[in-house]
């Protein structure tokens, strides 16, 4: 092989490798947004209270974090065969969420559960769903993102 044809070759490999190390960079930003650290808590109201369900989460997305949205779900309904889809969730109440870091938040959702709720719930196990939508508009949607159970 010539000198010449060599040193083409060193070099095309060389913007190649440069390419896909960029390629790889970009690609990288364009992650979905991660959910991190899911816990949901359910209080039962009693007679002189009401109860709660709080669902906490951590989302990260590299171009920040626009909206999350929460939908619990009971295990012995529609949804446990066919979970829960972006569509479904975009009639769902968002969680209120706070910066934690330039690419990070920490979101929460908290609805009041009243004795005309409980009652009117079934009992067993539920789910929560999750939609996260990062600012550059990738979603990440965990239909099964924490749980609690209705006794």
């Amino acid at each position: 092989m010539s000198p010449r044809v060599t040193l083409s070759v060193a070099a095309g490999a060389l913007v190649l490798a440069a390419g896909a190390g960029a390629f790889a960079l970009a690609h990288a930003d364009e992650q979905p947004p991660a959910l991190g650290d899911s816990a949901a808590r359910y209080t039962a109201p009693r007679a002189d209270r009401d109860g709660s369900l709080t669902f906490t989460t951590d989302v990260t997305a590299s171009s920040g974090v626009k909206s999350v949205k929460v939908l619990a779900w009971p295990e012995n309904s529609s949804f446990a065969e066919q979970k829960p889809t972006a569509k479904d969730m975009a009639a769902a109440e968002s969680a209120t969420c706070e910066p934690t870091g330039d690419d990070s938040a920490r979101c929460t959702y908290t609805v009041p559960v009243t004795a005309t709720d409980a009652d009117a719930s079934p009992n067993g196990r539920w789910h929560i769903a999750v939609l996260a939508t990062a600012d550059d508009g990738s979603s990440t949607l965990a239909e099964e993102a924490s749980g609690f159970t209705v006794e």
